[in-house]
């Protein structure tokens, strides 16, 4: 058995399509392709294959994963081309590498942050200089939301895991934790901005692209955030 990760990009109409039809979607553009995923025994088999961190709908990417075990090994360039053959608009394989078998790689386990692009739709900006105002949001000592849970609400301090936030382009660059520890999504954080600000966000204004995953690769000396993608190697 070979374990490979994928990394795809989910851009334009595609963002509206939700994570369980994303992974149906694969399944069945890897039948197409005559790739040589294994199966699990039993009565009922299924593919071998997880997903890192789930993408919001209406959110679009270009670093998405996910892994899968092959029976037979098939070079990453040929599994590129035959799965975007089968692509259709909006959905791109970007790349396919080997990665450590075990359950320490999976690749939804190892998810540690997240970089992201937020800007806001097209006469929706805050009718405020917020570019002005966004170093000094992010050299609070605290940022403090109200955050909801299933059961209730409660105050977090969620500055501990905004990692980066900076402005770039005509946007907001920010890179946050994620995975199951700490999970902050890119919204809560431009809330907490609006809320500095003295202004509520208009329904639908931000437009978030998912830009890379993390994974935290730690050392005896120092901790380091590799892109999942980075693990892998290119099988030739």
């Amino acid at each position: 058995m070979l374990k490979v990760r994928v990394k795809f990009a989910k851009e334009g109409a595609m963002k509206f399509i939700g994570h369980l039809d994303i992974m149906r979607y694969f399944q069945k553009a890897i039948r197409r392709a005559n790739i040589p995923i294994a199966f699990s025994g039993g009565f009922s088999p299924h593919m071998i294959m997880s997903f890192a961190a789930p993408l919001g709908v209406g959110v679009t990417s270009s670093g998405e994963y996910f892994d899968m075990e092959l029976t037979e090994a098939v070079p990453s360039a040929v599994m590129e081309e035959k799965l975007n053959n089968t692509m259709v608009e909006g959905m791109k394989v970007l790349s396919v590498r080997e990665i450590p078998d075990g359950k320490a790689s999976a690749c939804m386990s190892l998810v540690a942050a997240a970089d992201y692009f937020v800007n806001f739709r097209e006469g929706k900006e805050p009718a405020v200089d917020w570019r002005e105002k966004l170093q000094d949001f992010f050299a609070q000592d605290e940022i403090v939301i109200l955050r909801k849970t299933k059961r209730s609400e409660k105050e977090t301090d969620i500055k501990p895991w905004i990692y980066r936030l900076e402005l770039k382009e005509d946007g907001v660059f920010m890179q946050l934790s994620s995975g199951s520890v700490h999970n902050l999504k890119p919204d809560l954080v431009m809330e907490a901005f609006a809320k500095y600000l003295g202004v509520e966000l208009e329904q639908f204004a931000l437009m978030i692209h998912r830009q890379e995953v993390y994974a935290d690769v730690r050392t005896e000396t120092c901790r380091k955030l590799v892109s999942l993608e980075d693990l892998g190697t290119v099988i030739e």
